[in-house]
């Protein structure tokens, strides 16, 4: 996990260093914070425009259950990282993928058996419901 957490800190910084070389040269004039602004601001409103018509889309044929899944999922993920991320920094626990895949696979094992239930359920309430029309 550290390997990995270490490749993607150096890619951002790759792309920092590219984006200040921009600026340092001339073709922008924007001090650090100016340029998180932008730069971040322009990434944001990129993955929003990408994923809105998706969101709308699928709110359309009826799936809010999904976006609530992958919204807790999204945040599950971010959860599970920061617990390892502040295990490898205050000591208390080593900084494993392994512990990142468990507790992930934990949140959509638990989820699956809601699923499971909730089907039933379902399939009970329409049954009582076509037992009482008819």
């Amino acid at each position: 996990m550290k390997r990995i957490l270490k490749w993607i800190v150096m890619m951002i910084a790759k792309i920092h260093d590219y984006i200040s070389a921009l600026n340092d040269g001339g073709t922008f004039f924007l001090n650090d914070k100016q340029l998180h602004f932008v730069i971040l601001g322009l990434v944001g409103l990129v993955g929003f425009l990408i994923v809105y018509p998706i969101i709308k889309w699928i709110v359309k044929k009826g799936g809010t259950m999904f976006i609530a899944w992958f919204y807790v999922f999204t945040c599950m993920i971010v959860l599970t990282f920061a617990i390892e991320i502040g295990q490898g920094i205050t000591g208390t626990g080593a900084m494993e993928m392994d512990d990142v895949i468990a507790g992930m696979t934990g949140f959509i094992s638990l989820f699956c058996v809601y699923l499971i239930i909730r089907g039933i359920v379902k399939m009970i309430q329409r049954f009582i419901q076509e037992r009482k029309t008819a």
